[in-house]
């Protein structure tokens, strides 16, 4: 490989390892995080919980006495990038596993690589169900997740806006260019009908390049809808929902999904107010509270992309876990060992893993942007 693409984006992080060991004395894990580029708040919350939970583990004296080393590349929110990466940390960093990324077509196209070399992958906010099985429905025996899937997802939003809040017209507008936002629009149609709800409006844009939605928004405004659901990562649904207000949309309530962020306040500002988001994780739950002020402590902010910064922290705790019960460093039993994971109790949630590759059964958290900040409405699982 050309030294050029090894450098793109790259970052190295060597964290905690003890002076004078030998290689064989540490656990290479590696972590996929988008450090630059739009989804910047996400890939660096989730690079800072996964050195928080290398410290903490450290500092009890690592995982059946071998010290924990992280190595972080940057893939920039780019396939490619991810790609270049994950090559080089199984060519050349020899990691024993990989945590990350937060989107599910990063995680589909590296699944080739990780799969070929052995090396298990946990994808951290990777819903779409291809991230684990490929086209045939076959799973992938190397790639796992810590979030739930699309299809339970869009079942979520689809309850969440016929059931609770008694909405049966709905408008969609997703990212065309989006694995992720494809999977979950396709989701929701079918669970929504099933649930006696009717999509009146299903408008497309280009990720990336398209700013302005006012003619799409247009169309949802003139179709009846009193729902709009935005199944699309940060930026773009900040600024869909400030131009829908700008629009005179005042009635129209907007549901989405775990690509919610705490940065969309300062694109959509009061236009986000009593929005609904269905998500993994509650920053109000009890058992977080010694994770965010950890997290603090550490890094004088507050864990803002909460959401990714919990998920990407139980990421590496499952992963320690599963390295712990292996006995060994080897990535194969690694991947035995997290297929095998039975009620194990971490931050968030308990986790069992389903024949795919999946956390089985967990509830969904429906959280209402309000004041500011996205804040616990209530759990949820559809009949």
């Amino acid at each position: 490989m050309k030294k050029l693409s090894l450098m793109l984006g790259a970052v190295i992080l060597c964290v905690a390892m003890a002076t004078g060991a030998m290689a064989e004395e540490t656990i290479k894990i590696g972590y996929l995080a988008a450090l630059t580029g739009d989804w910047a708040a996400y890939g660096q919350t989730e690079k800072n919980t996964a050195m928080l939970a290398v410290d903490e583990i450290n500092a009890q004296g690592g995982i059946n006495g071998s010290k924990v080393e992280l190595v972080v590349y940057d893939f920039r929110g780019r396939q490619e990038d991810a790609v270049n990466a994950v090559r080089r940390l199984l060519e050349e960093d020899k990691v024993s596993a990989i945590v990350g990324a937060n989107a599910s077509g990063i995680n589909i196209a590296t699944a080739a690589l990780v799969n070929r070399a052995k090396v298990p992958q946990i994808g951290t906010v990777s819903t779409n169900p291809m991230v684990t099985v490929d086209r045939k429905g076959d799973v992938r025996p190397y790639s796992f997740r810590v979030c739930f899937t699309d299809p339970y997802q869009g079942k979520l939003i689809a309850w969440f806006a016929a059931k609770e809040l008694e909405l049966t017209k709905a408008a969609i507008l997703y990212d065309i260019a989006s694995d992720y936002a494809q999977g979950l629009r396709e989701f929701f149609i079918k669970s929504f009908k099933d649930y006696g709800g009717e999509t009146v409006a299903d408008e497309a844009f280009k990720g990336g390049q398209d700013v302005d939605f006012r003619a799409q928004l247009t169309k949802i405004r003139n179709s009846g809808a009193n729902v709009l659901v935005l199944p699309n990562m940060g930026k773009e649904m900040a600024l869909i929902m400030k131009q829908a207000r700008e629009l005179g949309m005042d009635d129209i309530v907007f549901v989405g999904g775990d690509g919610y962020a705490e940065f969309m306040w300062e694109i959509a500002g009061p236009a986000m107010e009593n929005s609904y988001w269905i998500n993994h994780v509650s920053p109000s739950d009890p058992n977080m509270a010694k994770f965010f002020e950890d997290y603090k402590a550490k890094y004088n902010d507050e864990c803002k992309e909460f959401v990714n910064g919990i998920l990407g922290y139980d990421a590496m705790y499952w992963l320690f876990d599963a390295i712990e019960r292996a006995g060994s460093s080897d990535p194969v039993k690694i991947a035995e060992a997290l297929s095998a994971t039975k009620d194990l109790q971490l931050h968030h949630a308990i986790l069992t893993v389903d024949e795919f590759n999946n956390p089985k059964d967990k509830d969904g958290i429906v959280l209402i942007a309000k004041d500011g900040k996205g804040q616990f409405f209530k759990k949820i699982k559809p009949e």
